[in-house]
């Protein structure tokens, strides 16, 4: 019995080697499967055509084309103007320029609406706003969220006399033009340089007291937006320097869409009178 287990015992020690040696090389070939090769995920048929249409959908938004909106050249002034002669302002309804652009003066300030703030921002105008105290002193800061967005605030008088050549003296169109002046400058933080008269009949005395009240120009224009429509004093069609009048009225969005429709048409774009003087 002893000389059999010890003829058996080299072979049970093999065996033993060996089953050692195959269960390290399996390891080894599943840790090698494991980690250092990708793995096969089989796909049934159905799985496979779900994965397609997002494939294709993919190529489809890579291949897409992106639009952008045209930019439009930076604008350099190509206008002096001229200087207050014999104490009177100079009066511009157009300004000479070479490049394609129009200015925008809204006027009075009655119409005071989220969508006017809205509008102009859709639109990218920035305008003059020539205000006056007899439509804006109930809410005044209506319109600061206009000049945030660039826009800027001029002078149209307290009182908003569209007869003031005749029923005012030179002293008292004075103090309504300084008046309006004082006002803005407290409530937006600047003061006005420019002047539109109510109505746009002015006179050398007007012309005078708004150089006194420290305006750099009377202000009118050549064209406005009125009514859904365009109105114009020379031809038919806008012009590159053209002063454009509107009004803060409830037709707002269609003076707007008539205006925009209109320097579309005729290949220009706004810019503010205050950077072209």
């Amino acid at each position: 019995m002893d000389s059999y287990v010890k003829r058996r015992s080299p072979m049970c020690g093999l065996k033993i080697a060996i089953i050692v040696l195959l269960l390290i090389a399996t390891g080894c070939f599943i840790y090698y499967k494991l980690f250092y090769t990708k793995p096969f995920i089989f796909l049934t048929n159905k799985q496979t055509q779900n994965i397609k249409p997002v494939i294709k959908e993919i190529k489809t938004s890579e291949q897409k084309p992106i639009t952008k909106e045209p930019v439009q050249p930076s604008f350099v002034a190509d206008y002096n103007l001229p200087p207050i002669q014999n104490g009177m302002a100079p009066v511009i309804y157009t300004i000479p320029t070479k490049q394609n652009i129009v200015f925008l003066g809204i006027d009075d300030g009655a119409f005071k609406n989220q969508s006017v703030i809205d509008i102009l921002k859709k639109n990218n105008i920035k305008a003059s706003l020539f205000l006056s105290k007899a439509f804006i002193s109930g809410n005044p800061d209506f319109f600061k969220q206009i000049t945030a967005q660039g826009s800027f605030i001029e002078d149209h008088t307290i009182g908003h006399d569209t007869n003031m050549i005749k029923n005012q003296s030179y002293g008292q169109q004075k103090a309504d033009i300084c008046g309006m002046a004082d006002y803005e400058e407290v409530h937006f933080g600047r003061r006005p340089t420019l002047f539109r008269p109510p109505g746009g009949a002015y006179s050398d005395i007007m012309r005078q007291a708004a150089a006194d009240c420290g305006m750099k120009a009377v202000v009118t224009w050549i064209a406005k937006a009125n009514g859904g429509a365009m109105q114009y004093q020379i031809g038919n069609k806008l012009r590159p320097g053209d002063v454009v009048l509107m009004h803060f009225r409830p037709e707002f969005a269609k003076d707007m869409q008539a205006f925009v429709d209109a320097e579309k048409t005729a290949g220009l774009h706004t810019e503010l009178i205050e950077d072209a003087l």
